[in-house]
């Protein structure tokens, strides 16, 4: 999804490395957490997974860095 304001503040609780192109950052906010993934390159794209509670987004995190999601 396209990222949206619905929080003042947000945390980075864990990122990829910035070396490659495309970032994802595990970010929460207001008690819930969400991905977030940024695609540099000519234009910068930034996507946001929906908002969970920690434990079912902490598995997904680990999902999508073991390469079983995408």
């Amino acid at each position: 999804m396209k990222p949206t304001n619905r929080s003042d503040r947000v945390r980075v609780r864990r990122h990829t490395c910035e070396c490659k192109p495309t970032i994802y950052e595990l970010c929460s906010a207001g008690g819930v957490f969400f991905i977030r993934r940024t695609i540099r390159g000519k234009n910068v794209e930034i996507r946001e997974t929906e908002r969970l509670v920690a434990a079912r987004m902490e598995d997904l995190w680990v999902r999508l860095l073991s390469g079983e999601v995408h």
